[in-house]
């Protein structure tokens, strides 16, 4: 029997990325599709659908964050998760990896906490709060933090710096226009205790489309006034 299309274009495409997509992860891959597929039709949860977009678009997209090493044994905090970008990606990548996935509606942490029942992953946490309301014992206990999100990098750096550890990461995923977002950034890194360390520049497999990661280690500690309240960082953001 022929492989399917989204199997085929996860292959080919971690192929590339000198990763072997073995049958397991190509096995939950496929359940993670068909459960966004099939919740995405009474909740909006993504605009991205059918197998060929969801698998170069959101799968081949978030995969580049493993560029920043070994996740294994690892964790990580995926701010503002939504239907799981890029955190349950990466789990499915690296199943060692210890993942939470934090957002501010339930409903999309019950897909999440649905869909990876049927993945078989019982170790992944899910916490319903607004990212700048950091739950107790998360401040500062993560190795990596990460967001796909549209907020501008500096406005990021101030939800999700403060839940990383001394010497972890903020993982940003963003556009192709970086540099200006970086520059916009720089008094936010300094106040908050990162230090830009690389910039990951791609295309995903199979398309035309080019986007950023910003890898920022955390070199000091967080001041602990930050993250202030959102009406804060949305009118005066650093």
């Amino acid at each position: 029997m022929p492989e399917q299309l989204l199997e085929q274009i996860l292959r080919e495409g971690l192929a590339l990325r000198g990763l072997n997509a073995d049958e397991n992860m190509l096995r939950r891959f496929r359940i993670y599709f068909d459960n966004l597929e099939a919740t995405n039709r009474v909740m909006n949860l993504t605009a991205i659908t059918g197998e060929a977009d969801a698998a170069r678009l959101h799968f081949l997209d978030c995969a580049a964050l493993l560029d920043v090493g070994d996740l294994s044994g690892k964790t990580l905090i995926d701010v503002g998760t939504g239907a799981g970008f890029p955190g349950l990606v990466l789990k499915i990548l690296c199943p060692e990896l210890k993942l939470t996935l934090l957002d501010s509606l339930d409903k999309r942490l019950n897909f999440l906490r649905d869909t990876c029942e049927k993945l078989d992953f019982d170790d992944v946490a899910f916490v319903h709060a607004r990212a700048e309301e950091i739950p107790d014992g998360f401040r500062e206990s993560f190795d990596y933090a990460s967001a796909r999100a549209v907020a501008r990098l500096n406005v990021l750096c101030e939800l999700c710096l403060p839940y990383v550890k001394p010497g972890g990461a903020f993982l940003a995923m963003k556009g192709p226009e970086l540099d200006a977002e970086l520059k916009e950034a720089y008094v936010a890194l300094k106040t908050l205790g990162g230090s830009l360390e690389k910039q990951i520049a791609y295309t995903i497999p199979g398309t035309d489309v080019s986007h950023c990661a910003a890898v920022i280690r955390k070199t000091g500690s967080t001041p602990k006034r930050y993250p202030r309240r959102w009406a804060q960082i949305k009118s005066k953001p650093l």
